[in-house]
């Protein structure tokens, strides 16, 4: 299977970093093709300066991502749950990317578009502070723009894993989930 992973938070030495690098240590191990990313290595501007009326030439990181989704069968993207929502940058890197021609095409008669992006699937891992059913509670379903808006509107299959809560955390529960997270991997999942 060729796989893409995508670390969405911008500090790769964090514990949403080290179970990105389990997946990918057990996806190589069981042979899979991966390349990886990690957002914080990445160099483009994740502001629309002027919204969709002006569109701004992609950087080559973001040219060379397109490049791996479209190569890819699977898509896992892992990032932290902050204030409800995905990191900034994250949503400036979908923002600035995720455009006609790459991911959808409008058609130019009734609302319907094409899915460009139709045949693959996506494993959306998001860690917490807090339990997944907490947030869920208090604030709604937090991955429904992940999961819909952005990666199923592309024409992705997408699984959502919420991993919570990780403050406080014992040496114990991150090994338990560090042993998962490379079976994950190990199994393309």
């Amino acid at each position: 299977m060729k796989i893409t992973i995508l670390l969405g938070h911008p500090d790769k030495e964090t514990l949403t970093g080290h179970f990105a690098d389990e997946y990918e240590k057990g996806a190589r191990e069981a042979g899979h093709e991966v390349r990886r990313w990690n957002i914080g290595d990445m160099q483009f501007d994740p502001i629309l300066h002027k919204g969709y009326k002006v569109i701004q030439a992609l950087e080559p990181d973001l040219l060379k991502l397109e490049e791996d989704i479209k190569w890819c069968d699977h898509f896992v993207l892992f990032y932290p749950t902050w204030w409800s929502a995905m990191p900034a940058i994250l949503k400036g890197l979908f923002d600035r990317m995720w455009m006609p021609g790459f991911a959808f095409h409008f058609h130019k008669r009734g609302s319907l578009w094409d899915r460009l992006l139709r045949g693959r699937t996506a494993q959306v891992f998001t860690l917490s502070d807090s339990r997944p059913i907490f947030l869920t509670l208090m604030f709604g379903d937090n991955s429904n723009e992940i999961e819909r808006a952005i990666l199923w509107f592309a024409g992705f299959k997408v699984r959502i894993k919420k991993v919570g809560p990780i403050k406080h955390i014992t040496p114990e529960k991150v090994e338990n989930w560090t042993q998962k997270f490379y079976h994950w991997g190990r199994a393309g999942n």
